[in-house]
């Protein structure tokens, strides 16, 4: 059976910016605004309840009410919750289990991406049901898969890059899986390491570079320079 707050024997995991941590837990009935204090009354989570969230929020995904991003997000914040209080502001804005379905979100028509001496740039925002393919023939091709929608949790992707470079964003904490070969070429995963044992979203790619490159980064290693200017920006407002 299933034992409560598993935080503790559980090992150190890398985690998303701070930032972008506190806003899926912010101080609630359990915790001070400093996170340090825990407030009488605070009833701490237990391994069935993070399980029965991250269940729902795969529902939610089925209904197309969360994208692959935001699946990704909420599933490692529900892992990570202390309190039942944190799991219900994990799911605030979704309906609760049982209620009338939505449909889903319009499926990914377009399947196969290719670009032969020239660029190819594509944010899926469809409902994947199917494998991926992209090609790059002394060319770029780029795939960005956060604003997609994944019901089933899981991405199948085939790269080739001849002379070329493939490039696949994936949201932060996601697992991915690589397979294929290189010859002359190179295949690159840079992305957070997630937890072992939890059911996260993950993304399987077989990649085949010849004279070229595969590259799979999450959204933290996507514009890291970008990523910390904004920082910077935003840390200097008298408002951040």
């Amino acid at each position: 059976m299933s034992q409560s707050s598993p935080q503790q024997g559980r090992p150190p995991c890398p985690s998303r910016p701070r930032r972008r941590r506190e806003d899926l837990h912010p101080a609630g009935p359990g915790e001070d605004p400093a996170g340090t204090t825990p407030v009488h009354g605070a009833v701490r989570a237990s391994d069935a309840e993070r399980e029965a969230v991250v269940e729902r929020l795969r529902v939610a995904s089925v209904e197309g009410r969360l994208t692959f991003e935001e699946l990704t997000e909420r599933t490692e914040a529900a892992y990570a919750a202390v309190t039942r209080a944190d799991l219900e502001h994990i799911t605030a804005d979704l309906p609760g289990m049982g209620a009338p379905g939505a449909n889903p979100a319009p499926p990914q028509v377009k399947r196969r991406f290719s670009a032969v001496m020239g660029d190819c740039k594509e944010r899926i925002v469809g409902r994947i049901d199917g494998p991926l393919e992209a090609v790059s023939v002394m060319g770029d091709v780029e795939l960005d898969l956060r604003g997609a929608q994944v019901p089933t949790g899981e991405v199948h992707i085939s790269a080739t890059a001849v002379m070329g470079d493939v490039k696949i964003i994936v949201p932060d904490g996601v697992a991915v899986e690589l397979m294929g070969h290189a010859f002359l070429g190179d295949r690159r995963v840079q992305v957070r390491e997630p937890c072992p044992g939890e059911r996260i979203p993950i993304v399987r790619v077989t990649a085949n570079a010849f004279m070229g490159d595969v590259k799979i980064v999450d959204d933290e290693h996507h514009a890291p320079i970008r990523r910390a200017v904004a920082s910077w920006w935003r840390d200097r407002r008298p408002d951040a």
